[in-house]
């Protein structure tokens, strides 16, 4: 199972919370912060964590390969149906998976992740006991190590871990990229168009400071589903239709022609 989602249906605001903060803008030093204090003007500037451990990672994982619109639904029944203020990895490490699937069905691929949602809650009660052991340490542990752990959850991948580090443990400095971060980096040309998912985090990680990563993350997301999308970004009706044209190498787009391809496949 992928750890990208694809681009169905999406909401028309993203839902990753937060608390507004404030940010020195100050003057950027690379071109990728030049963009992420843009967006925070576009959008909001944010700082992300306190959220419980274990249901934030259930929360991504239903997230994977689909869309808020769909997921979102099915981790409110979830936490429904199973959420008894007590140990949710306790009581999800025990359950009947085909219950589960159908619990989260709306989802899609709900057996494949009723079923890495279950392992997971068996690995959080097996190697850590419960959920607050587990909670305290992805805020508190060494970041390498958390994600290094996460990792090694059989269908946890790396925006599925990063999003846990951001948005339970608050770290700064992650920048999880999903399908719409991955674009948007190449299309402007902040990272080598042929770059993958992973390539493009560690560029960006490097590239803003890690105070501006966590509202860079989900600001990036808005701005892909508002302007640059994968088939018709707002480039093609002009420079005044995007708020970036001046800062966008349009890799892989031609306004010319109105042909778009992916950015891997315009080198």
């Amino acid at each position: 199972m992928s750890d990208e989602p694809d681009e169905p249906d999406e909401p028309a605001e993203n839902i990753g919370g937060g608390i507004e903060a404030a940010f020195d803008a100050g003057d950027p030093e690379t071109r990728a912060e030049a963009v992420v204090d843009v967006l925070g003007d576009m959008y909001w500037r944010k700082a992300y964590g306190g959220r419980d451990a274990f249901p934030c990672l259930v929360r991504t994982v239903l997230s994977q390969n689909t869309s808020d619109v769909a997921s979102q639904p099915a981790f409110d029944a979830l936490m429904e149906r199973y959420d008894d203020e007590t140990d949710l990895a306790a009581t999800l490490a025990g359950t009947d998976r085909k219950r589960l699937a159908e619990t989260i069905e709306s989802a899609g691929l709900y057996n494949q992740k009723s079923r890495v949602i279950v392992e997971s809650a068996e690995e959080v009660v097996a190697d850590f006991g419960d959920a607050e052991t587990f909670d305290r340490f992805v805020r508190e542990g060494d970041p390498d190590e958390v994600r290094e752990r996460l990792l090694s959850i059989r269908g946890v991948g790396p925006k599925t871990a990063d999003c846990v580090l951001l948005f339970s443990g608050g770290r700064g400095g992650v920048f999880p990229v999903d399908t719409h971060v991955h674009r948007v980096a190449r299309r402007l040309g902040l990272t080598p168009a042929d770059a993958d998912h992973e390539a493009v985090r560690k560029a960006l990680e490097a590239s803003v400071p890690a105070e501006k990563c966590g509202f860079g993350h989900t600001a990036t997301i808005q701005f892909g589903r508002e302007y640059c999308s994968a088939r018709t970004p707002a480039c093609l009706d002009g420079p005044e239709a995007c708020p970036l044209y001046d800062s966008c190498d349009r890799v892989g787009v031609d306004v010319e022609t109105g042909e778009v391809v992916d950015p891997a496949d315009a080198i």
